[in-house]
């Protein structure tokens, strides 16, 4: 392609290049990127609203002069460790180009970082003060750490001093189950990943295959500002300000704080102090047991002996029991004279009034009135009685002719006219010869007994069955009579 022409001609335009404006602004990009290509930029951001729609970030970073346009594509922007913020001052390292759409330039950022540690130190105090206004700092909010846990959730790095040096803490004051979700505490994506690992143990269910912790301890070693700032995010703070599990910050050193700080329910100064503030000391809790224990000794001593002195005083201000009773007692010995007179009093009324009714009584009534009815009940007996025998005897006669009448069509008719039932080995009655094979063991019934029978014949379909002579040589046993299936024969 020809380059733009420098001469005293060219810029008389006598012998000027013709350019069409895509040429034009595709010459100018390429000047730019390749005069200064990727670079550092310090300046304040601008006319940040938010990524786009698409995913991207524009704004523009600024200083007391003049102002340069930025962009953070959509892949760039997840992976920034600061994420750009209205008013912060950063720096910012990407590419210089051009955006030909609306001829001017650019920086497309692909690391941004706070402008140094006053600028951290700002961003910090900002976001502090809207968690603040929003009461995610507020005492109320904050729920007791249980007395016993007996499980203790921790998120924190599982390679490192901290973790060795939280289950020491643990082994010397209180064992105790102890769940580890590993997570990055430092650099690129490990804000989410701590985010992620105190969602995920709220998540948990009691009596899941993977218990629900009773406390969440969320630690780290000490580090600088840069160093913790993951636990400055605002994704970790609204993690830990939705846990429902009671939740203890140990991050840094005691010198050391993070917004986490504030917002969760208990801030340890180190991550081996949250270990013993986690759970009791167990040879404390023996201590105050035993104490207690004494208390509560000596305190039903004393309750007993002081019961003890007031029963005595009270016994000492009670009537003897003589006086109470004996009162009653004369009352009841008076009344007792009484009574007994008043029974012999009355048992003489009740004679007299006696003897003056007996004079009047007579059996006479009674006897007739038995005898009327003992003639009554004569008479019913024998009503009942002829009633009775013209039951019995229309029974026995309907009974008769049922009996006639099953005679006459029962099977034991027709055998008395000299035709035989024949039954298989089964007792299924046997209706034709072609169902029946040599070997076939049968049982004949006759009119006056059962005889059995086996099948001789080759040819049982054009046979007729007979029982045969009890001379024959093929009859296996002498026919005899039975009501049962005692006999044996031989059929063909």
């Amino acid at each position: 392609m020809n380059s733009i022409p420098n001469t005293r001609e060219s810029r008389s335009g006598a012998n000027a290049p013709e350019f069409s404006v895509s040429e034009l602004s595709g010459a100018i990009k390429r000047a730019l990127e390749d005069g200064f290509g990727y670079v550092r930029l310090r300046g304040e951001i601008s006319g940040y609203r938010g990524p786009h729609a698409s995913g991207h970030c524009y704004f523009a970073l600024k200083d007391d002069k003049a102002k340069i346009e930025a962009v953070v594509w959509k892949g760039t922007f997840g992976r920034l460790r600061f994420k750009p913020e209205e008013g912060m001052e950063v720096v910012a390292q990407g590419k210089i180009t051009t955006f030909p759409g609306s001829s001017k330039y650019q920086i497309v950022i692909e690391a941004l970082e706070p402008a140094g540690a006053g600028a951290l130190m700002a961003l910090l105090e900002e976001r502090k003060r809207k968690f603040a206004a929003e009461g995610l700092f507020d005492e109320d909010r904050k729920r007791p750490r249980p007395f016993l846990p007996k499980i203790v959730g921790i998120v924190t790095s599982p390679t490192g001093a901290v973790i060795r040096d939280m289950l020491h803490g643990f082994n010397e004051r209180f064992p105790t189950r102890v769940l580890l979700w590993p997570v990055r505490v430092q650099g690129e994506g490990s804000a989410a990943e701590v985010a992620a690992a105190i969602r995920g143990f709220n998540a948990l269910e009691a009596d899941g295959i993977i218990p629900r912790p009773d406390v969440l301890i969320v630690a780290r070693g000490g580090g600088s500002l840069e160093d913790l700032w993951s636990f400055n995010e605002e994704i970790v703070v609204r993690a830990v300000a939705e846990s429902t599990i009671p939740l203890i910050s140990a991050v840094g050193h005691e010198t050391d704080w993070t917004l986490i700080d504030l917002v969760a329910d208990a801030r340890a100064p180190t991550p081996t102090k949250a270990a013993e503030w986690a759970v009791p000391k167990y040879s404390e809790l023996i201590e105050n047991v035993e104490k207690l224990m004494l208390r509560k000794r000596t305190a039903v001593r004393r309750a007993i002996e002081s019961a003890r002195t007031h029963l005595k005083a009270s016994a000492r201000g009670l009537p003897k029991l003589q006086d109470l009773v004996a009162l009653p007692r004369q009352r009841f010995d008076a009344a007792d004279r009484r009574l007994s007179r008043a029974l012999l009093a009355n048992t003489r009324a009740h004679a007299t009034r006696l003897a003056r009714v007996s004079g009047r009584l007579s059996p006479s009534p009674i006897v007739q009135k038995h005898s009327r009815c003992a003639e009554r009940l004569d008479g019913l007996e024998r009503r009942a009685g002829r009633a009775l025998l013209n039951r019995v005897a229309v029974s026995r006669r309907v009974l008769e002719g049922r009996a006639a009448l099953l005679k006459s069509l029962g099977y034991q008719s027709v055998l008395s006219r000299g035709f035989a039932l024949v039954r298989n080995e089964a007792g299924h009655m046997v209706r034709q010869a072609a169902s029946l094979a040599a070997g076939d063991v049968l049982n004949i019934e006759f009119s006056d007994g059962q005889v059995g029978a086996t099948v001789n014949g080759s040819d049982v379909s054009s046979a007729t069955p007979e029982v045969s002579n009890p001379t024959s040589s093929k009859v296996k046993t002498p026919r005899q009579k039975s009501s049962g299936r005692g006999g044996q024969g031989s059929l063909f």
